[in-house]
């Protein structure tokens, strides 16, 4: 069987890699119970790439009832070993506006009540894994490098603050993470990006700016119209990207 050469794991509004070829549906259990749905296997650019929609080829999981342990344990089962997480996000500093790609290095996790860590039934080893660079380092400088290749821009750097959702942020609430130093306002970062370091699993997040976050922009109302219009534009050349990720 080829390996894997990488796994991705799509947010909203990428629920699937169309330019998949040789597709294969892998339907996995996990100690953990069962991810969000079947993982698609399939050939891009010649390389062996797995997907994972994280809420569902629906969308019919919230951030905070998608079972962040059975996804990142299903990934690992059929061979993965490396995962783009494709997260989408609100922009709040001036760099990151709509349409926008951002590889973040650091990190804010302002969620509550999720099961964050492989340590949580009794009897399970308790991790204390290192997590000061919450993206693996070696991993970003590929992707970046993969960015570069493609032509493909991508802000290098900033800090993602997750929150709990599934509503959004309160202006007062985005200007904390200002004031905080987050650059990027996402749900789903957390606890994924901790539970991946757990599993010994390199990680990084590729966010896809699909709004301004709430007081950071024009002040006009946020759509899910305008949320999907603003990703679909920002990853058309997301295939050829993850292509060449996948070949380094």
């Amino acid at each position: 069987m080829t390996a894997i050469s990488l796994a991705v794991i799509g947010g909203t509004g990428v629920y699937g890699l169309a330019t998949l070829d040789e597709v294969e549906t892998r339907a996995v259990t996990t100690p953990y119970g069962d991810p969000s749905g079947p993982v698609r296997v399939g050939t891009l650019l010649g390389h062996r790439v797995a997907f994972l929609a994280r809420h569902g080829e629906g969308h019919s999981l919230p951030p905070h009832k998608i079972n962040y342990r059975a996804n990142l344990a299903a990934l690992k089962q059929i061979g993965a070993t490396r995962v783009l997480a494709l997260n989408t996000v609100g922009g709040i500093t001036e760099d990151f506006g709509p349409r926008v790609l951002a590889c973040p290095d650091q990190l804010i996790d302002y969620t509550w009540g999720r099961i964050s860590t492989l340590s949580e039934e009794p009897g399970s080893e308790v991790l204390h894994v290192d997590f000061g660079d919450p993206y693996t380092p070696m991993l970003r400088h590929k992707l970046l490098a993969a960015a570069k290749v493609t032509g493909t821009r991508v802000v290098d750097g900033g800090c993602y603050g997750a929150t709990q959702g599934p509503r959004l942020e309160t202006k007062a609430e985005i200007a904390r993470m200002r004031r905080d130093g987050c650059d990027l306002v996402g749900m789903t970062g957390m606890p994924e990006a901790g539970l991946a370091r757990e599993l010994g699993l390199d990680y990084v997040c590729l966010g896809i700016v699909a709004n301004w976050a709430a007081g950071c922009g024009t002040g006009e109302e946020i759509t899910m119209a305008e949320v999907l219009a603003n990703v679909k534009a920002a990853s058309a050349g997301l295939p050829e990207l993850i292509g060449e990720l996948a070949r380094g």
